[in-house]
């Protein structure tokens, strides 16, 4: 029984329990996207623009203005995906993290596969609006089992005589040929024969190999960025090998000098790390994908053709693993590069110590000396302090001599010198005394 409160009256519960707010969206996400249902014979354009990260908003836009100009009921704001027909041909719309996917779908007979794509159908003026730069184009062909079957000149002289691959997928529902090539039309090729596939079959196997070349495209993005990184990484390594060198036979002095330019080795690598770290591996991930896609298309060999997976063994793989050696090797010459640099500051540190040690030493041989010379002054301060006082002592023993008291001056003088030396170190000794202690107290 469904119970509400005037409280909570947004929240559907059931009993004592209450939905999450996100339950309805995370359970929607496993069946977002769903394969387009395509029944042979049927020409589609596959495009892939590189929008950008931030470009979502301006591949949403472009859409919702084709919508408009067909009077197709736009995507929802915010939404990644649209799937429509509008009339003339049918869209896919997919938004990813760097890219935006467009495939177009024409249905309809055809004799030469690739004569007639299905961007034909689609506004010149509107795709010329399409945000990002095109990475991946497409033409795909796919052709019902019923078509007269094709000979291996034939297939040969659609891919203009390059060398063709093709298998048999899943499970021999249909066969595919391609060559992986970009043709004077900007487009690549793939030609899918239908022989018993079903409508949503078709669907997953077409997106599936939409998706092996967009993937492969993609994760090959970075083997631009490891061309440009290799040799850069290459003195970085050789400028750490002789700073490293240096260390073994260097003088305290050029020490600073070597931190110096072990810092600026660690920028160095560090800049590279930042141009490069999301490429990589984002290649990496775009890797797995393919692997995926092509697990998934199950494919069996057609005698005398290269598999897909055989071609992507032999050509995507070695670069990406070039991709994985750079990303390691930045890695290791960056802990490398630590190292050096803990060592180095170690020395350093320790010959600042000794350095301090040195100071420490020169500044107590220069207490020790001022201590000294004070109590040199101090001795001198008494004799000179009770000098003067004697003078003053002398005055007054011969104004009383004069006033007729019974004084013997020179007498009474000697007899008073040790007494007013005394009076004068007590008092001096009592006032350092004093200094002294208040310096403690604030120290």
């Amino acid at each position: 029984m469904l119970l509400t409160t005037a409280s909570d009256e947004t929240e559907p519960t059931f009993g004592a329990f209450t939905d999450h707010p996100l339950r309805q969206e995370v359970n929607d996400e496993v069946h977002a996207r769903p394969y387009e249902v395509l029944k042979a014979p049927l020409r589609i354009t596959h495009l892939a623009m590189l929008s950008g990260r931030h470009g979502a908003e301006r591949d949403h836009a472009a859409v919702t203005d084709l919508c408009q100009r067909f009077g197709v009921e736009p995507p929802a704001p915010g939404a990644h995906h649209l799937s429509a027909d509008f009339g003339k041909f049918r869209l896919k719309w997919e938004r990813r993290t760097e890219f935006s996917t467009y495939t177009f779908f024409v249905e309809g007979e055809f004799d030469d596969p690739f004569a007639a794509p299905a961007i034909d159908a689609v506004p010149r003026n509107w795709l010329d609006t399409v945000p990002g730069p095109r990475l991946v184009g497409i033409h795909l062909a796919l052709e019902p089992a019923w078509y007269v079957p094709r000979s291996v000149g034939e297939i040969v002289d659609l891919f203009a005589m390059n060398t063709v691959l093709g298998s048999h997928i899943t499970g021999g529902a249909a066969r595919i040929w391609t060559d992986f090539c970009i043709h004077d039309d900007g487009f690549s090729r793939i030609l899918v024969r239908d022989v018993r596939l079903r409508e949503r079959q078709a669907g997953r196997a077409v997106q599936r190999l939409l998706e092996v070349e967009t993937y492969r495209m993609m994760a090959l993005l970075a083997f631009p960025v490891v061309r440009r990184a290799n040799p850069r990484l290459t003195e970085i390594e050789e400028q750490l090998a002789g700073i490293t060198e240096d260390l073994t036979s260097s003088a305290a002095s050029d020490e600073r000098a070597l931190l110096d330019s072990l810092s600026e080795l660690a920028a160095q690598v560090e800049r590279i790390n930042n141009r490069t770290h999301y490429r990589f591996n984002a290649a990496m991930a775009y890797h797995a994908l393919v692997r995926k896609r092509i697990e998934e298309l199950r494919e069996e060999r057609i005698q005398g053709l290269q598999t897909i997976d055989e071609f992507m063994d032999r050509r995507l793989a070695p670069a990406m693993r070039t991709c994985r050696t750079v990303m390691e090797r930045l890695e290791a010459l960056s802990r490398r590069i630590s190292r050096t640099g803990n060592l180095l500051r170690t020395r350093v540190d320790v010959a600042l110590e000794a350095q301090n040690r040195d100071l420490l030493e020169a500044m107590n041989r220069r207490a020790r000396l001022q201590f000294r010379l004070q109590e040199t002054v101090e001795g001198l301060s008494v004799a000179a302090i009770s000098y003067y006082l004697m003078g003053l002592v002398g005055y007054l023993l011969k104004a009383g001599q004069d006033v007729g008291l019974p004084v013997r001056v020179e007498l009474a003088q000697g007899a008073l010198v040790p007494v007013v030396v005394f009076t004068v170190w007590l008092l001096i000794r009592f006032v350092r005394t004093r200094i002294a202690r208040r310096h403690r107290e604030v120290a």
